[in-house]
């Protein structure tokens, strides 16, 4: 790999190029799904590709291929040349990447038990185990669990003398309960929605989540929800559990802070972003007890690595101090443009995209309330729990976000079940009427496997660490 990147490298720069990288990486992903007692989808892949930018007078070029040899390096860096020399005749200034990068240096996930060693008649028994407890609950129509582990190896080189190898590993798994009744349809989840829970972790994690141990409550849950009530609409307190508070976190405060977002380089896809460069140490994002850091470096975190793939060091950055929103999310050269160094968060989904600035950790950082003092606490309210859907405008700004379930409070006891739970917000109000936020006991790094973002489009996989939280003044239900 060391040579046919410097293949790379030095053919980029004979051709004039001021700057160049390389990637190769090497991928395995194995998926196994089950519904219903039969297997439903089972996939193993194995992919191997590169990608090349360069700098040729102030501008930027890419290209990629899946077939690594001498030849095809040289054929796509020259094409890669050729494609910055025609972006660098519509440019509407030079790309400045600040400071040069030299790093020499690998990084590999800690696992315990490697995914890819456990067999997959293992793993289906699990999964067909769960899926067992779930259709022994009366009302359950449809019984689903999935398991997901990837390995991917990367090495990267640029001509400012970088040379890094990683590996990064990644495991998860969760189950799903759909419950059937007259005109109407509930879903419950664990332990996570929209599939499963992931993590840069080994199969230990699977063992962990003990999905039959739980299969049975959430198949429970599934059939109440059938017959509960609908979430009433009001204007009430709101205490959110820790697994739909990473999609809030990750909707109203991860995308708003990406610098490309602010810059407008990503608009047309999901939006821009209403947190302006002028707003930078001095806007109000949220009340004193909100703090958000963005974390690569957390162990197991579904955004933590090594280095990202410009060859920065993973890094921890805070972003909102005690409610003041304090950083971005930067590449080398969006960080260029305020004056700052990157922090590491531009990553690409495979050899063949180029990379973007995306979400690591972020993470709503541990209060000091223990989770039954703050129902205690509340005189009245809802609480919800696990995401079921969410809309948010291409500012950020204003949300609507929904739940699978969700129980009243009153007089600081959990009572009445609801089902179809809403909340809607705007984004620094939502986050100004947080009054409290569970402690590390309570906190949890979730696994986001399916964050969407660019053109040709990306999906990233990130994390949120988060704890359950409370916020007064909150709409909920339909509002009329």
């Amino acid at each position: 790999m060391k040579d046919l990147a410097n293949r790379a490298l030095n053919l980029a720069q004979v051709k004039g190029a001021s700057y160049g990288d390389i990637r190769i990486i090497r991928k395995q992903d194995q998926m196994v799904a089950v519904k219903n007692g039969e297997v439903a989808g089972l996939v193993q892949d194995e992919e191997l590709g590169f990608g090349v930018r360069v700098i040729v007078n102030g501008a930027w070029g890419f290209a990629s291929s899946s077939l690594v040899t001498p030849a095809e390096i040289d054929r796509v860096t020259a094409l890669a040349v050729q494609i910055a020399r025609a972006s660098a005749l519509v440019k509407t200034k030079d790309v400045q990447l600040g400071p040069a990068m030299s790093h020499r240096a690998t990084y590999r996930t800690a696992v315990e038990t490697d995914p890819f060693s456990v067999s997959l008649e293992d793993k289906l028994a699990l999964l067909m185990a769960a899926d067992a407890e779930m259709r022994r609950v009366p009302g359950v129509r449809v019984a689903r669990g999935s398991m997901e582990c990837i390995r991917e190896a990367q090495t990267f080189a640029s001509t400012e003398g970088s040379y890094i190898e990683q590996e990064i590993i990644e495991t998860g798994a969760g189950i799903e309960a759909l419950a059937v009744g007259e005109g109407e349809v509930q879903k419950r989840s664990y332990p996570n929605s929209f599939g499963r829970h992931q993590a840069t972790r080994g199969y230990e994690l699977v063992r962990e989540l003990d999905l039959p141990g739980h299969a049975g409550r959430i198949a429970e849950q599934a059939v109440a929800l059938l017959t509960a009530p609908q979430c009433p609409s009001a204007v009430t307190t709101l205490i959110l559990d820790g697994t739909q508070l990473g999609l809030q976190v990750h909707e109203s405060c991860g995308h708003p802070i990406e610098l490309d977002r602010v810059f407008g380089s990503e608009a047309s896809y999901a939006g821009t972003s209403f947190l302006t460069p002028d707003k930078l140490g001095n806007f109000r994002y949220g009340s004193e007890v909100v703090n958000i850091t963005a974390d690569a470096t957390i162990p197991g975190g579904l955004g933590s690595f090594g280095y990202d793939d410009e060859g920065v060091p993973a890094q921890r950055t805070p972003i909102i101090d005690h409610g003041l929103f304090v950083g971005y999310l930067t590449s080398r050269e969006t960080a260029a443009e305020l004056g700052q160094v990157s922090n590491g968060t531009m990553r690409a989904d495979g050899w063949n995209r180029i990379p973007i600035i995306r979400m690591t950790n972020i993470n709503l950082e541990p209060g000091n309330w223990e989770f039954d003092d703050l129902i205690a606490d509340t005189d009245e309210g809802i609480y919800m729990e696990t995401n079921k859907s969410w809309s948010i405008d291409d500012k950020r700004l204003n949300f609507q976000f929904g739940t699978e379930i969700a129980w009243g409070i009153k007089d600081g006891k959990l009572g009445q079940m609801y089902k179809n739970a809403t909340y809607t917000g705007i984004t620094p109000e939502f986050w100004g009427a947080c009054d409290a936020v569970c402690g590390s006991k309570h906190w949890k790094l979730w696994g986001t496997a399916n964050c969407g973002k660019g053109q040709p489009g990306q999906t990233a996989h990130v994390g949120h660490g988060t704890a359950p939280a409370r916020f007064r003044h909150v709409r909920t239900g339909i509002v009329r």
